[in-house]
């Protein structure tokens, strides 16, 4: 019988401007309660499953395979916060972490701040963002997130009862991607909490005492620009409360004293158009670095007692060839994160920054490194997360006096043997001759690269992201079965420089897309990959890089999966009232601007479909996604479906329980990287091996 895709009403809506117009089919999918809506979404899951129905089992095998790998029981390397050592550790079985803690010595026993475990009974999706004990270790703040959207609520427990304080506090600002979002002052019963606005911009800064009403919180400081997010940080010397005022190219920073809850929010640097900084407190003074007539930035110093722009003393001074990112401070010790070459650098020295200079040796000539929290500040010693794709997540400690590593723990992932597989850094030649880097791993027993291999490129290129090549075990599935997976370094992240990012957004937005489908030609013409055989993949802005891409160049991919794709870009970008919106016009473009707007209407993709053969596609989305709305990816999908003259395969799959980040348990997380991947096995004809 053969499987009808489903159809989407249509509803006109006419959009003119700048002497321009548009119909919009499917604009009437952006209304959730609508129930044609949620009609056309359960449509499209049945279709799915359906037409991937016949890949359950090997939906099924590629999922035991990727959770064999996982150390189930397993224990993150316990860091020292005060007189406490605290970690993170998992349950065979379980989905989430259980946060724990020991006192003064790893053989005392073992106290839980927190069970996920438990937090989630009953729950389809729960996230956490940022879990902070008090100075003093007496009680503990942290906020959760229950759908996906980024929304979170903050909770407080006092950890001597075990008992919660009466009060929880809503709509406060945290991140699926990243621990932070409350920050204690130094008397301990002082919290510090950002909280959005109705577009979900963080905008308010509050404080609140342990026990009382919020009704009654103090609000210290609220951001008018609509073009600023704020985000709040806390000094490692504990000395200061901070908040970044962000925008896309401008940056403000104000601290107070964290001894003194009460205390005046000073400036650092007035906001200059363009002047982009970050700061790092240090016994009084400020290391700052700053792109003030520096555009690849450099390094400062200042008084903390005087600390405007005019008082900046250079530290390490503008290179060409190196990009400074942000400074950490120690108390004998300064370490600069850098990238130079398209790798990230790190370099150690005295307090001063200027003596006993060295940097830290990788041993790969590609890899992610990044830094663990590093809470204590008397220390000489900075740890550090390494992998590359063949290398697992490597804990080491690095001595900042003499860059000797070592080595805290090796993640395991059963059954890999690193031996087997191969690491190469290659260049592609883009459209304007620009060499652009590719990051390659793929079995040493894979037939000689003639041409005949399948292979999956990953990119993102936007915001400056740079997307270092980490180790994820799950890959492994694909390169067992003869994939090449490779990571394109494009123009719109930090890889080479500033120049690199700025020539990957605004008016220079469409080289992101020509360097990708320079890099998919180079993997072919190399012999990397088969011409019927290149996939694509990306996710969020990287979801609009592969759109953009299959529409531009829709003979060159055989498949592609858009996860949370950013499909829509003008209409979005008109639209004041969506989340990121505003903060944004210095990304892409504001289409009240008539060349800019001409300019994003040249690469949107849900602009440029037409009649002609597109890949394979699987498309995702998030129902509650508060960045890229799920109404994008619907919209072009119904699009793409009308228009497109082949008999491809395009699905969509919608988790209806989640936001951005996808499923929120690591077992849920690689059911929907399991789907992924048989996707893709399945529209290359490839067989999973004999022995599954």
């Amino acid at each position: 019988m053969t499987k009808h895709a489903p159809i989407a009403p249509k509803r006109p809506r006419v959009m003119a401007r700048h002497g321009i117009t548009r119909i919009d089919d499917y604009y009437w999918m952006r209304d959730k309660d609508d129930p044609e809506t949620m009609k056309y979404l359960r449509a499209e899951s049945d279709y799915l499953e359906e037409t991937l129905g016949h890949t359950k089992p090997l939906q099924e095998r590629l999922f035991s395979e990727m959770r064999k790998r996982i150390q189930e029981t397993d224990s993150t390397v316990p860091e020292k916060r005060g007189e406490y050592f605290h970690y993170e550790r998992h349950e065979e079985g379980k989905q989430y972490p259980i946060f724990c803690r020991k006192y003064k010595s790893l053989d005392a026993p073992e106290e839980v701040l927190l069970d996920q475990n438990e937090l989630a009974k009953g729950k389809a999706f729960c996230g956490i963002s940022g879990i902070e004990t008090s100075p003093d270790g007496s009680k503990l703040a942290y906020l959760a997130d229950f759908d996906g959207a980024e929304i979170f609520t903050i909770y407080i427990k006092d950890l001597a009862t075990g008992e919660y304080f009466p009060e929880t506090i809503h709509n406060v600002s945290g991140s699926a991607y990243e621990r932070f979002g409350v920050e204690w002052a130094n008397d301990n019963k002082t919290i510090f909490y950002v909280t959005l606005d109705e577009t979900l911009r963080p905008d308010k800064l509050f404080r609140h005492t342990v026990g009382a009403d919020p009704k009654n919180d103090a609000l210290i400081l609220r951001e008018a620009d609509e073009a600023y997010h704020l985000f709040l940080y806390k000094s490692r010397d504990n000395a200061l409360i901070g908040v970044y005022h962000y925008s896309t190219n401008t940056r403000e920073v104000r601290f107070m004293d964290a001894n003194d809850p009460s205390s005046e929010l000073r400036i650092l640097q007035p906001r200059i158009e363009g002047l982009e900084y970050s700061a790092a407190h240090h016994k009084g003074r400020f290391f700052i670095v700053h792109n003030d007539g520096a555009k690849n930035f450099k390094l400062s110093v200042v008084s903390a007692d005087a600390p405007g722009r005019e008082n900046w003393t250079e530290v390490i001074p503008h290179r060409e060839d190196a990009l400074v990112e942000y400074v950490d401070t120690f108390a004998e010790h300064l370490v600069v994160y850098e990238r130079k070459g398209g790798v990230k650098q790190i370099r150690l020295s005295g307090a001063d920054g200027a003596s006993n200079v060295r940097y830290a040796q990788f041993p790969e000539a590609s890899y992610s490194v990044y830094p663990e929290g590093n809470p204590e500040f008397e220390t000489n010693l900075l740890r550090l997360k390494y992998s590359s794709l063949i290398t697992p997540d490597t804990i080491v400690d690095v001595n900042m006096d003499t860059g000797e590593w070592d080595v805290k723990k090796v993640d395991e992932a059963r059954g890999f043997d690193k031996s087997k597989y191969a690491l190469e850094r290659i260049h592609a030649a883009a459209k304007d001759g620009t060499r652009v880097p590719i990051t390659l791993a793929y079995r040493k027993d894979l037939q000689k690269m003639d041409g005949t291999n399948p292979a999956l490129m990953y990119g993102y290129g936007s915001y400056g992201a740079t997307i270092d090549p980490y180790f994820d075990s799950n890959r492994i599935s694909l390169m067992d079965r003869g994939f090449v997976y490779a990571v394109a370094h494009i123009r719109g992240g930090y890889d080479m420089g500033r120049d690199w990012y700025d020539q990957g957004k605004m008016e220079h937005k469409r080289n992101t897309f020509t360097d990708f489908i320079a890099c998919g030609e180079h993997l072919i013409k190399e012999g990397y990959a088969a011409r019927d055989k290149l996939a694509i993949q990306g996710g969020s802005a990287g979801g609009l890089l592969v759109g953009a891409c299959m529409t531009m160049r829709p003979d060159l991919f055989k498949a592609v999966i858009a996860k949370v794709p950013f499909m829509d870009v003008v209409t979005t970008m008109e639209d004041p009232t969506i989340p990121l919106t505003t903060q944004e016009y210095d990304q892409w473009g504001n289409p009240a601007d008539k060349e800019m707007f001409e300019y994003m209407l040249s690469y949107s993709p849900y602009d440029n479909l037409k009649a002609t053969d597109y890949p394979h596609l699987l498309i995702t989305t998030g129902l509650n996604d508060p960045r890229v709305a799920y109404w994008e990816p619907a919209k072009f999908l119904a699009k793409l479906r009308e228009l497109k003259t082949d008999d491809n395969l395009a699905v969509f799959y919608v988790n209806y329980n989640s936001g951005h980040a996808g499923a929120s348990g690591r077992f849920d997380y690689i059911r929907e990287i399991a789907l992924d991947y048989a996707f893709l096995l399945d529209r290359f004809g490839l067989e999973p091996p004999a022995n599954g």
